[in-house]
């Protein structure tokens, strides 16, 4: 089984696409091998099948590149952090062995609570994955430490973080690219909807970006600060990106 450098895991078909496809369409690009994981189908839902949702899911795989995509047999409305659900997450990551996993951030009240659950379910499972002697219960995988947690927050959250480091991406020459993909998803966006939607992508986007000097930006968040080995060759080595301006105050 070939391994993957990193692994984004969310709850439904759409979700990474909508909160990180230009970040992964950027990886590939890079030449690293992505890989892609929902949690669950995303049915039932007033719109779609399990049939249709797999094409779609397949066909926004195939624009941003990615190199392994699944679908795990968690439920759709009743995911929730627990020993299955950890094993079934953990398992992928030991079969894969990234050295990175990405997953959401954050309760939407107003939305799916399986968002906040897959947070919990990745963060454990990302623990599961190193553990040593339970390998009966990862389907025979032997165990695997991954070196790096990313976060994606949500963009409409209960609460207002603090999160002890961030980054951004620049998304701006793979962006077209992650609004196919979210396109691809035709069953859950209609016409209306989907320009709805991609009118508030852009906006977090563009805003993300602006604040590190990209067109288009995807912001990460990571449990602890961000490490640099030689903080003086990694800004010198952004070359003529243009550090984020601010209209003059007045008075």
């Amino acid at each position: 089984m070939d391994t993957l450098d990193i692994i984004f895991a969310m709850p439904h078909p759409d979700d990474v696409e909508i909160t990180c496809g230009g970040t992964i369409a950027k990886l590939v690009q890079l030449g690293h091998r992505v890989g892609v994981v929902h949690m669950t189908n995303g049915e039932p839902t007033p719109r779609g099948t399990p049939e249709v949702r797999a094409a779609e899911l397949a066909e926004a795989a195939r624009i941003l590149g990615v190199h392994h995509v699944e679908t795990l047999a968690l439920t759709n409305r009743e995911l929730m952090d627990g020993p299955p659900a950890r094993y079934a997450v953990a398992t992928v990551f030991r079969r894969f062995r990234p050295k990175i996993v990405v997953g959401m951030a954050g309760r939407t009240p107003g939305a799916s609570p399986d968002h906040y659950q897959a947070q919990l379910i990745l963060e454990a499972a990302r623990f599961y994955s190193q553990l040593t002697k339970w390998d009966d219960r990862f389907g025979g995988t032997p165990p695997h430490r991954i070196d790096w947690l990313w976060y994606r927050p949500v963009s409409m959250g209960a609460e207002a973080e603090i999160w002890p480091g961030t980054f951004v991406v620049d998304v701006t020459d793979v962006y077209e690219r992650k609004l196919a993909a979210i396109a691809a998803y035709r069953s859950q966006f209609d016409e209306a909807r989907l320009a709805r939607l991609l009118h508030r992508v852009r906006a977090r986007d563009a805003n993300d970006g602006a604040r590190a000097g990209f067109e288009y930006g995807e912001l990460f968040t990571l449990p602890h600060p961000v490490p640099l080995r030689d903080p003086v060759a990694h800004f010198t080595g952004l070359g003529s990106i243009a550090a984020p301006t601010y209209p003059p105050r007045s008075g």
